[in-house]
């Protein structure tokens, strides 16, 4: 049958390596993961407890699209918890995971052949969602003297969005509040709507994350349990949008997704409540961090701006390489250590850089350090 245009997407890149690296571990070879950006970590304890305790006596049928109504609360209550903010439960909108919001608030905000920016490097299926909706990326290369975020001044006056995220993916990198007003007024002013990826919340490590819902209301801000709440594979998200975007979000959800997953959301309820559990998990990411700027400089890998969240080091590996797919394959192949080239993150630099990430427990970290050392100095001998 005949292929439609907007189908043809490029392949997320990172979800390719790790096919590589189930194909090394089915083998029988011992690989230590620095490619995926999931928390080692299962769901809280509470959130199973929570879905246990439902699958006795629920049918777990279909929910109303927009989410269950105590979940949309206890979501509003999490955003006066970390950001004093006062947020109508009526505003929050439940989505199958952060991707399902962002199919939602692009189908929202843009019609065909639009305009829609994005910081370079940057998440990989901002561009492709973008593209499988007939609407046009528009990559906005970011520089390291400003964190690889973008400013203002950089943002075309022809967009007819704009998506952000702080901290970033893949560089960790936050915008603070001036950054974030500098940014928004720009797209207020030109007519540009403001959607903020906000799904690495409550992981940061100097300082807490500001929400762009701090300097506007008349903005999309999207999050997920994937990250901070441990909860990658029960792909449960969500939207805060403008009151009067709340039944125009409804009906798209109602048709496209029906609800998200009933059982999710019982577990994502459960989770909200796991808040000492999740704590420990960011204690963990704290000491990797540490570790990983300490260490990566001493290996080779030391051209990088230190992470102000998330889990990831983007490094400069241009010194090494103009092929970074062929440098991830070789260490892959040599050291047993998996992580991503920065094509998926930025397809005209990102050949000269990698993601590690530090999302796994610290003994495996270590050793994956110590895995990329050995392999760095049997790699400078034998280019000798």
């Amino acid at each position: 049958m005949k292929n439609s245009t907007r189908g043809i997407v490029d392949p997320f890149i990172v979800m390719d390596v790790m096919e590589a690296a189930r194909a090394a571990e089915a083998s029988g070879r011992d690989i230590i993961h620095m490619e995926v950006g999931q928390p080692s970590t299962p769901a809280p304890d509470k959130a199973r407890a929570a879905l246990v305790d439902a699958m006795g006596g629920d049918a777990l049928g279909y929910t109303v699209s927009l989410g269950l109504p105590a979940l949309r609360e206890g979501i509003a209550s999490l955003y006066k918890d970390w950001y004093n903010l006062e947020i109508e439960p009526a505003r929050v909108v439940v989505t199958p995971g952060s991707s399902g919001a962002f199919i939602l608030a692009f189908t929202a905000l843009f019609d065909a052949g639009e305009k829609v920016g994005l910081g370079e490097p940057g998440y990989p299926s901002y561009r492709q969602i973008l593209k499988a909706l007939n609407l046009t990326p528009v990559g906005i290369p970011t520089r390291a003297d400003n964190r690889l975020q973008p400013v203002p001044s950089e943002i075309p006056g022809d967009l007819a969005g704009l998506i952000t995220a702080s901290p970033a993916n893949p560089s960790g990198t936050m915008l603070d509040h001036a950054a974030l007003e500098g940014l928004i007024s720009t797209c207020h002013a030109q007519g540009t709507s403001f959607i903020a990826d906000e799904i690495y919340h409550g992981l940061q490590y100097e300082g807490r994350a500001i929400s762009a819902l701090e300097v506007s209301d008349d903005i999309y801000v999207i999050n997920s349990f994937s990250k901070y709440f441990s909860m990658t594979g029960w792909r449960v998200g969500w939207m805060i949008v403008p009151k009067d975007h709340v039944r125009l979000i409804e009906r798209l959800a109602q048709n496209m997704f029906i609800c998200p997953s009933h059982a999710s959301q019982i577990a994502a309820l459960g989770a909200l409540d796991a808040r000492d559990e999740l704590d420990a998990n960011l204690a963990t990411y704290a000491a990797n961090r540490q570790m990983m700027i300490e260490e990566l400089p001493k290996i080779g890998f030391g051209n990088f701006a230190p992470p102000d969240g998330a889990f990831y080091i983007y490094a400069d590996v241009s010194g090494l390489t103009d092929d970074s797919r062929a440098l991830a394959a070789e260490i892959l192949d040599k050291a047993g250590v998996a992580v991503t080239p920065g094509m998926d993150f930025d397809p005209v630099r990102g050949h000269q850089t990698l993601r590690f990430s530090y999302a796994r427990s610290t003994d495996e970290i270590r050793e994956g350090l110590t895995r990329l050392a050995t392999f760095m100095a049997t790699r400078s001998c034998d280019k000798r």
